[in-house]
């Protein structure tokens, strides 16, 4: 997998909540055919760890000295016991009553090392993820910027919830004005008000909310959130970032002369704007010389008036045509 195509993978794959070694973390991984990308964070730091096939097969002949295994065979080991242990999950091996993985966790502030050891073809095998503390570019990427798209897109629904319920008022007071009853008085409601509502919620829920100071609650419906918004922030990236062989940026012209002082000058052309014509001056009024201004004074005066802007008269029709009227919109929506 290239390494553009190893950052989306891991981009699309939400935060979960893991419990390592007695340790609370958050965790996102992304495993290809002979590599892997691994983020871990407590909420005060964030390391990771992105190896290849080179390092790995080093690693595994450094902890396991009887290694003779290729590098897929025990990888594939690797994917099988680390993934679930990543994702929140228990896995797969206790499913053939072997003896579950072991994993302790040793934490610093520039760096976290994870010891697992598992069982390997009936001998013990170790393995170390080694993360070193993430540069500010990873964090933004994989976390920051996410989680406000995810904010975001949050607001938005729940501006469609007040809206929607907005609509429902309004269809609740028609059924009411046609005579309808309730049949039970318990399930009559009062109209909505968004900002009673902001207000309520301010004052009552949000401080049980931040009582609790749970960093770690990403549940699965957020996860899903997070994962369809990366997805869809990935796909708008490909799209942008598509350059064609030697052609290069050029700003438009329209919108950046406007933010030119030079545009302003008295005197000075602005680009894109209408420009008057002038008519070049006659050569033969320059060959004349004072005499030429003799003969004009012998002129009539409506001669010596500048010519003025011709103007296209109206037709007939267009001067007895009266004030438009703007059209009737046709009504939308539940009652018409």
């Amino acid at each position: 997998m290239s390494e553009e195509g190893q950052d989306r993978e891991l981009l699309q794959q939400p935060w979960v909540p893991v419990f390592l070694g007695g340790m609370r973390l958050l965790a996102k991984s992304s495993f290809g055919d002979a590599e892997y990308w691994l983020l871990l964070s407590d909420m005060q730091n964030m390391w990771e760890e992105k190896v290849d096939t080179s390092v790995i097969q080093d690693r595994a002949q450094e902890l396991n000295k009887r290694l003779r295994a290729p590098v897929d065979a025990f990888f594939s080991h690797l994917c099988t016991v680390a993934r679930p242990l990543l994702a929140g999950e228990v896995s797969s091996e206790l499913e053939d009553n072997r003896e579950p993985p072991v994993i302790s966790v040793h934490s610093r502030p520039e760096r976290l090392t994870l010891q697992l050891k598992s069982e390997l073809a009936g001998v013990p095998f170790y393995w170390e993820f080694r993360c070193v503390q993430s540069s500010v570019p990873v964090v933004c990427s994989q976390l920051v910027r996410p989680l406000l798209a995810v904010s975001r897109v949050l607001q938005k629904q729940v501006m469609e919830l007040a809206a929607q319920l907005s609509r429902k008022d309004v269809e609740i007071q028609d059924y009411r004005e046609s005579g309808a009853v309730l049949s039970r008085e318990r399930l009559q409601t009062e109209e909505f008000d968004l900002h009673r509502y902001r207000e309520t919620f301010v004052t009552q829920v949000l401080p049980k909310v931040c009582a609790v100071q749970d960093c770690f609650g990403f549940d699965a419906t957020l996860q899903d959130l997070y994962a369809a918004v990366t997805a869809q922030e990935t796909k708008h990236q490909q799209k942008g970032l598509v350059i064609r062989p030697g052609e290069s940026f050029v700003p438009d012209n329209r919108v950046c002369d406007s933010h030119h002082p030079e545009d302003h000058t008295p005197g000075k052309k602005r680009p894109g704007s209408p420009v008057k014509q002038e008519e070049p001056p006659d050569s033969t009024q320059e060959d004349s010389g004072k005499s030429s201004g003799q003969e004009e004074d012998l002129r009539p005066s409506s001669l010596q008036e500048p010519q003025s802007e011709q103007t296209v008269p109206l037709s007939q029709a267009t001067v007895n045509r009266g004030p438009s009227r703007p059209k009737k919109k046709k009504a939308v929506g539940l009652f018409r």
